[in-house]
């Protein structure tokens, strides 16, 4: 996608290098290379499913942030608003390791890091005309306050283009306090027109904290948001607006690995807006994007292309020939 036109999908965050282990770190377990970083892998999900996507953000001078804008164009996500940051902070570093059973850990090292010094102008730039969507997560303005203030700019600027915004609320406990998170992402969520969150991380933007699921989705509503979804892992997924409120089964897959199935889940249901389809259509495909995600090894590695959305659909055991 990059250098053909521009994107009509833009994320903004930080992506880092992750070191994924099979095991525990302090025994020396092997280790892969990788990157990760939610908005990204919705980035990478829509580059996969077709559509022109472009990733803003900001990585160190140094062999990591090397390592990220190689992945990301490799993946036909457009980096051209990317930002390498020359006072010496360095790309984050993720690492992950598997723990007991299907536990996983991850520990990230990121203070001080070059996505965490995320301004507005470097945002500003990559948000043109024909802008259709603009996804953004709560994991950024947990980074400093730069970097929160690059993400409402960021929200504001798509709203005077008339793109939709979507706001992942992705509550990260390793990096700020309940109370810390709310303060940044209540404001924020009322820049949203399409907000995702977990059941138990509506407290986080809702009118009333204490109000139980429906009561919060629908005081979402009232403030603006378009459309609400709300992500239940293996028991699926709902939207609720104006057409009521869509529920969908998760897919029946084998789980290998949990973690970017929400922004899988994401990929999918932005995938299906811009192509225009209806709720129930547009969870079918976010659940289906998600069950390839949890169905392999990777943040993103797994994804599917527009080709593979049907092969979930085939009787299992299938020997494609």
């Amino acid at each position: 996608m990059t250098g053909a036109h521009s994107p009509e999908v833009v994320t903004v965050g930080e992506t880092m290098a992750a070191l994924r282990a099979t095991g525990a770190i302090r025994l020396g377990a092997p280790m892969e290379l990788s990157v990760a970083g939610a908005e990204s892998n919705v980035a990478i999900g829509l580059a996969r499913l077709g559509h022109a996507v472009g990733w803003a953000g900001r990585v160190g001078d140094d062999e990591f942030g090397q390592l990220v804008l190689r992945t990301l164009r490799a993946e036909r996500v457009d980096v051209s608003h990317a930002r390498i940051d020359r006072e010496a902070r360095p790309t984050g570093l993720l690492t992950r390791e598997d723990r007991v059973g299907d536990l996983v850990r991850v520990l990230y090292h990121r203070a001080g890091s070059a996505g965490s010094a995320l301004r507005a102008e470097d945002v500003r730039q990559a948000l043109v005309p024909g802008l259709r969507v603009l996804h953004l997560t709560g994991i950024t303005p947990a980074l400093g306050r730069t970097a929160a203030d690059a993400v409402r700019a960021a929200a504001e600027r798509a709203r005077e283009l008339g793109a939709t915004v979507c706001f992942d609320v992705n509550y990260r406990a390793r990096l700020w306090s309940p109370e810390q998170a709310r303060a940044a992402l209540r404001p924020l969520a009322g820049h949203a027109d399409l907000l995702v969150a977990s059941a138990d991380e509506l407290h986080l933007v809702a009118a009333d904290p204490g109000h139980d699921e429906a009561t919060a989705v629908a005081s979402l509503l009232a403030e603006g948001r378009r459309e609400v979804v709300i992500t239940r892992g293996g028991d699926g997924a709902s939207v609720t607006g104006v057409h009521g409120t869509v529920h969908a089964a998760a897919r029946p897959v084998p789980v290998r690995d949990v973690v970017g199935a929400g922004d899988a889940f994401v990929a999918g249901y932005l995938s299906g807006l811009l192509d225009g389809l209806t709720p129930a259509d547009r969870l079918h495909r976010a659940t289906t994007t998600a069950a390839f995600a949890v169905a392999t090894r990777g943040d993103w590695e797994g994804l599917p292309t527009r080709a593979d959305l049907p092969l979930l659909d085939r009787p299992a055991g299938t020997t494609l020939r």
